[in-house]
């Protein structure tokens, strides 16, 4: 079932019952791995999971915000313990953010991960952020909407990364990560800049979470002063680390992928995944691509 606005309202719809929570003008925020929705009538915000099963990644991230918070690191708050299930989505509640006083910029980041960075072992248990792992899958949905070839061109290109990943030698020591170190997830209010999004934290390289904004700048258009900017405030340029090519192939292949999973009755998706792994294929790591 494709999961759109529509399904995930009605997911979110079916959760608040059995949690008391009013749903009355529950307005989307953003649809990615996650369906966000603002609840007004609660002051809260609600995370409705894109994938069924997912429970207990949502568990983990429920525990991590608590213990990031504890540490001292901003970071959005629960409102509720417990992931409520529907139809076996996963749905999170959580304390709504005073709104935000401007956008965020790539430099907001830099408190959050270096702050993040210096922590020891967290005590929920952490992975690898395996970037490659769900590839298969989601071309996999897109079987029967995209080239056959650009899939098997994805899958063979999945493969060389996931072997040259495991030969990196780091730079920074490793240990809890972000996982998707954007400035999407990154709320900017009165007192500071605020961490969101933990579900893809990781106990790995640090690098991951730096690779991000440097691949930002040719791929999605982040100015160079902005990635340059966060390089002085965090205190190193990624791309001056050997690895830099590996992890940022990685990440592209995977950011291909998952655009294909929503070709499905999506035009726009099917035009931008064609742009990615054309450039892929060209080598043309300029070539810009279009968030969705």
């Amino acid at each position: 079932m494709i999961f759109d606005e529509p399904r995930a309202l009605a997911l979110l719809q079916e959760a608040c019952a059995p949690a008391g929570i009013d749903p009355a003008g529950a307005a989307l925020l953003a649809l990615g791995q996650n369906a966000v929705f603002d609840l007004p009538a609660e002051r809260l915000v609600a995370k409705v999971g894109r994938t069924a099963g997912d429970a207990a990644r949502a568990e983990r991230e429920l525990a991590l915000a608590g213990w990031l918070d504890g540490a001292g690191v901003p970071v959005v708050r629960p409102a509720a313990p417990a992931v409520t299930v529907v139809g076996g989505h996963p749905v999170t509640w959580w304390h709504r953010l005073p709104p935000a006083v401007r956008p965020a910029r790539p430099v907001d980041l830099a408190p959050l991960l270096t702050a993040l960075h210096a922590l020891p072992a967290a005590p929920v248990p952490l992975g690898r952020r395996e970037l490659l792992a769900p590839v298969d899958g989601w071309l996999a949905a897109a079987e029967g909407h995209v080239d056959p070839a650009d899939t098997d061109f994805l899958r063979v290109r999945k493969e060389t990364f996931v072997t040259a990943i495991a030969e990196l030698a780091p730079a920074l020591p490793p240990g809890p990560i972000h996982g998707d170190a954007l400035p999407r997830n990154v709320h900017v209010t009165a007192d500071g800049p605020v961490l969101l999004d933990l579900e893809y934290m990781a106990a790995d390289l640090r690098e991951h979470d730096l690779v991000v904004l440097a691949l930002s700048q040719d791929r999605y258009g982040v100015p160079a002063e902005e990635v340059a900017a966060f390089d002085a405030a965090y205190g190193w340029d990624v791309r001056a680390w050997p690895g830099f090519a590996v992890l940022r192939g990685a990440r592209e292949t995977a950011s291909a992928a998952w655009v294909a999973q929503q070709a499905a009755g999506n035009p726009a998706a099917a035009a931008e995944f064609r742009r990615r792994v054309d450039s892929l294929r060209e080598g043309a790591t300029a070539v810009r691509w279009f968030a969705f």
